[in-house]
């Protein structure tokens, strides 16, 4: 029987652009809409979302021809330092995650620190690209 392992994958990104302004872009369902689309040739994202400990998330990203449904809830909102929040997707099989996104000032930059934890090889392998990918279209539109 095949055992799955689960770590923890984290992608850093130092973004030429304050703390708040990255924390901010994060809750605004506005801003997620059109950065939370790791991929090229994809449309902005149909978002929901209730920004408080609790509060729950939806974020379909639309691909050409697929939609990729993420849900969750937010477990800290520490502005402007600290989000972590549940992931459910396609990609983890429907099993809860939780991310991590830590804004650490870097002068006048912020890194981004993402930790996805609870991800078995085959998930940690597509959210890395997605994650990435994700940060990238974040830099761009701050």
């Amino acid at each position: 029987m095949k055992t799955e392992t689960q770590t923890d994958l984290v992608v850093r990104r130092t973004i030429p652009a304050s703390a708040e302004e990255l924390f901010d872009a994060w809750l605004d369902p506005k801003s997620l809409a059109l950065w939370m689309t790791p991929m090229d040739g994809m449309t902005p994202a149909t978002v929901r979302n209730d920004p408080r400990v609790g509060g729950e998330y939806e974020i379909i990203m639309h691909a050409p021809g697929h939609d990729y449904p993420h849900r969750g809830n937010y477990r800290v909102i520490d502005r402007p330092r600290r989000l972590a929040f549940t992931w459910l997707s396609d990609a983890t099989g429907d099993r809860e995650t939780v991310v991590t996104v830590e804004f650490v000032p870097r002068g006048a930059k912020t890194e981004v620190v993402l930790t996805h934890a609870g991800l078995d090889d085959d998930a940690q392998t597509k959210h890395t690209q997605g994650w990435s990918g994700v940060l990238e279209k974040l830099e761009k539109f701050v």
